[in-house]
């Protein structure tokens, strides 16, 4: 693998299309379909496929699309850190799963960065297997999504916000208006997020309940473009329930009903013990839990299919 095909992966990661990858590294779009063909044929996977609402990707293709947004981003991280301590500047890096980072953390993070001048928030997708590791070795500062196997003395961990998981299909299916057996559901094509590619949280929990086959899921480059898909008849979704109320309300999605039952979940912030953690990050662990804070998180509805890319570094400024 060379920087040149990760950088070319990563853009049309982050853009959703060859195109418009191209069309943002200056090159042409033959130049970027070779580069993504080489790491095929070296790693031996397709990596995603193309989809009406956007990309498809393989578990594998997630997994190198958040490796290569680390690699290629650790130059300009540090850059940015270096220049930010010159100017007295404080930068707060936070990772998130995807489930989170596109559901409750574009309120959060606004909110919370407009209440200082001098700080800068850095909010990037990562597998949660890894929070421990990252916070640890100081790669972030917080870590926001599902609760840990285990919890020791070298961390903090506070819950607070809870949530469920439920299935949706479009108008046109038919669980749209039957209730589903436990041998339907498993015959289902099974529209996913990003979180269904880890081990960890609540959608693969969900998945391993069913037993649902790998041969049956498909996952996009955002939860919101499978729920697209849903709408269009393409297969059952798996969604947070309050991301998707409004679509619910106006009847362009159904709950399904039956065997499936909601799966409730609550979020956790993960830090350093006080005595180790940044400010910052004890500031938002104090702020995460106010009213103000889950308003921002709920109030909206994440980001939309064409906007959300995992494991993609964006850093908000206050």
């Amino acid at each position: 693998m060379t920087p040149t095909q990760l950088r070319a992966f990563t853009a049309t990661v982050r853009l959703g299309s060859v195109k418009a990858a191209a069309a943002d590294l200056s090159v042409s779009e033959a130049a970027v379909s070779m580069h993504i063909a080489h790491l095929r044929k070296e790693l031996g996977d397709k990596l995603f496929t193309r989809a009406a609402s956007g990309l498809a990707f393989t578990p594998g293709g997630l997994r190198l699309a958040s490796r290569a947004a680390e690699m290629l981003g650790l130059q300009d991280q540090t850059v940015l850190e270096v220049s930010q301590a010159g100017a007295g500047r404080r930068l707060l890096r936070v990772a998130a799963s995807s489930l989170f980072a596109e559901h409750a953390a574009p309120g959060l993070i606004e909110l919370f960065a407009s209440r200082a001048d001098d700080l800068n928030v850095e909010l990037s997708v990562h597998n949660p297997q890894r929070f421990g590791a990252m916070l640890v070795s100081r790669t972030v500062d917080v870590a926001i999504g599902p609760r840990p196997a285990t919890v020791d003395d070298s961390m903090s961990c506070t819950p607070f916000l809870n949530y469920q998981v439920i299935a949706v299909v479009g108008t046109g299916h038919p669980l749209a208006t039957a209730r589903a057996g436990a041998a339907e559901l498993r015959e289902q094509t099974w529209l996913l997020g990003p979180s269904a590619a880890g081990r960890v949280g609540m959608v693969p929990s969900v998945l391993r309940r069913l037993n649902i086959a790998e041969r049956d899921q498909r996952i996009f480059q955002s939860h919101a473009a499978a729920v697209e898909e849903a709408k269009h008849g393409k297969g059952v979704a798996l969604v947070v329930a309050f991301a998707v109320a409004k679509d619910l309300a106006a009847g362009d999605l159904h709950q399904v009903t039956g065997a499936f039952q909601p799966s409730r979940g609550s979020w956790h912030l993960l830090t350093l013990p006080e005595r180790d953690a940044p400010p910052a990050a004890a500031e938002l662990r104090r702020f995460v839990t106010t009213p103000r804070a889950t308003q921002a998180m709920l109030r909206g509805a994440g980001v939309t299919a064409g906007r959300f890319r995992p494991a993609v570094h964006v850093t908000l400024w206050s």
